[in-house]
């Protein structure tokens, strides 16, 4: 574990570093089971297995991530200060007994009431015979991957709280193994049952979300945390953890009432805009997975252990530190998503089922998402110092302003510009709820925010920033006008073409951030050797 005295910069940024290292490693196998299940299947089945896939995931984010993050860390570690680490690990245990009692009773129920759910995300795939059914088929099937999600996610809320990131951050990559083996290995089994062949899918999500929690026995073991739940639902602390679910369980129902609704405004449209939705979505989550939501795991035990100790200098220092350290990442990769949009997938996925205008249109929903990945990436910063003050009422006003501003959107601009005008309604939604969350951090948690002197050096950091990021964008559009895109993924000189330029732009981007001496560039540097050492 991190010492209570070490630098907060530095240890964040390290252990962020660890995190960042292990979901990179998720996300290239990620883009490598997305490639193969673009190759593999056509628009129209992806449509049916991704809708099916979202519905346990939403629940996932909000039983799952949602629980462990607002109400099992911050209790967990306020306990462990006060009252010692074998009461935290008894807290522990009754905590996961409660939650995965909720975990099992809701995958029953999703099971049971598969078509309502269906008709809820994809009420417009009943035009189209069979299209509704076979995605009510794929929810049966994969919606217990919700239980194998929660109880992953409270073995990894004990290894975080005990300074274990790597295993956390490599496991996920599990599923996307599972997932890449299936059109191999399941396809031919499920076709000689009479079912689609996308049911692989399906199946392949639930061995993986299996092994993910199978994968994190052995490191739960080392930290002696090994050990079955307790069911003991009247402890205080379920209670209490209860008292801080309600308000969450709003603030992130209020967030999958926004995936919801963009499920069923393209279950309205053209063959494919679900597809070219997810793809975009995927891949504007790889720089938020390596560094945005890297920083939000490794932040969130800390800051709420600098609370529990009272300690409002590293509170605020660690928590700017996040913030100039998401924009590093964020806004680089805005600019190089932007620019190269199209160049990234025809490279991806150009290939097989995948025809030329699915990757244009695809590109073009990976170009407005990817504009809005620095807004993604700060909220992901701010929500954890709420969490870490036991405050999950304050991110519910922001989602709910992010529903209400991407609702309006979505609804206004998909009848003009389809899948795009989705794509732009989630990034605009994602600038407003950061707006939101800023202004009720300056209300309800001032002492978090930088002090007036500091607020100079933050500013100047962020012009600096956006500079280099500028710069970086419009070299890696230079490279990539020496592409021929509309040659596929398959020409080896679209694949040198991509790689060079996101060299260029790289290369750029560390070198004006070099020469206007910011001030990040040498923080993650000094990680990495010190990770090396």
């Amino acid at each position: 574990m991190t010492s209570p005295t070490e630098n907060p910069a530095a240890s964040v940024t390290r252990s962020a570093g660890v995190v960042a290292l292990g979901t990179l490693v998720s996300r290239v196998l990620g883009a490598a089971r997305d490639m193969v299940i673009a190759a593999s299947f056509s628009v129209a089945a992806t449509d049916a297995f991704f809708v099916a896939f979202t519905i346990p995931n939403a629940l996932r984010g909000l039983l799952a991530e949602g629980a462990v993050n607002s109400a099992v860390i911050p209790l967990y570690t306020d306990v462990r200060a006060k009252e010692g680490v074998a009461r935290a690990k008894e807290v522990h245990r009754i905590l996961s007994g409660a939650l995965l009692l909720v975990l099992a009773i809701v995958s029953m129920l999703g099971v049971a009431f598969a078509p309502i759910l269906v008709g809820l995300y994809a009420d417009g795939y009943r035009e189209t015979p069979g299209r509704f059914e076979e995605t009510v088929l794929l929810v049966r099937i994969v919606f217990p991957y919700v239980f194998f999600m929660g109880s992953a996610a409270l073995g990894m809320a004990a290894l975080n709280a005990n300074g274990r990131f790597a295993v956390p951050a490599l496991t996920p990559a599990l599923l996307n193994v599972a997932l890449i083996a299936a059109p191999f290995t399941l396809v031919p089994g499920v076709v000689s049952m009479g079912l689609p062949p996308i049911t692989s899918l399906a199946l392949a999500a639930l061995i993986g979300g299996a092994l993910q929690v199978i994968a994190q026995w052995p490191a739960l073991r080392g930290i002696g945390h090994f050990a079955m739940p307790r069911l003991d639902l009247r402890a205080p602390v379920v209670k209490h953890a209860a008292s801080l679910l309600v308000p969450l369980t709003v603030g992130l129902g209020v967030y999958q009432v926004n995936v919801m609704l963009a499920r069923l405004f393209a279950s309205y449209l053209e063959e494919g805009a679900q597809s070219y939705l997810y793809y975009g979505q995927r891949l504007v989550e790889i720089p938020q997975g390596m560094f945005a939501l890297a920083l939000a795991s490794a932040s969130l035990p800390r800051l709420s252990s600098l609370r529990a100790q009272g300690d409002a200098l590293g509170l605020r220092t660690t928590f700017v530190t996040g913030l100039r350290q998401a924009l590093f990442v964020a806004l680089p990769a805005s600019a190089l998503l932007v620019a190269l949009a199209e160049p990234i997938v025809t490279v991806l996925f150009g290939r097989g089922a995948f025809e030329r205008q699915s990757v244009i249109e695809t590109s073009h929903s990976l170009l407005w998402q990817g504009a809005g990945v620095a807004f993604i990436a700060l909220v992901r910063v701010l929500v954890p110092v709420f969490y870490a003050h036991q405050d999950t009422r304050s991110p519910v006003w922001a989602s709910v302003a992010n529903l209400v501003a991407f609702s309006g959107l979505a609804y206004f601009l998909r009848g003009p510009f389809g899948h795009v005008g989705i794509a732009i309604a989630i990034s605009a939604a994602g600038l407003v709820q950061f707006t939101v969350l800023w202004g009720l951090l300056e209300a309800r948690h001032p002492e978090v925010l930088p002090v007036a002197k500091d607020r100079a050096p933050l500013a100047l950091s962020c012009v600096r920033l956006l500079l280099a990021s500028a710069v970086a964008g419009l070299a890696g559009w230079g490279v990539g006008l020496l592409g021929d895109w509309a040659a596929g993924g398959n020409d080896l000189r679209n694949v040198a073409v991509l790689v060079a330029a996101s060299l260029a732009a790289g290369v750029s981007y560390v070198a004006v951030c070099g020469l206007l001496r910011a001030p990040e560039l040498g923080e993650i540097l000094g990680a990495l050797r010190r990770r090396r050492r």
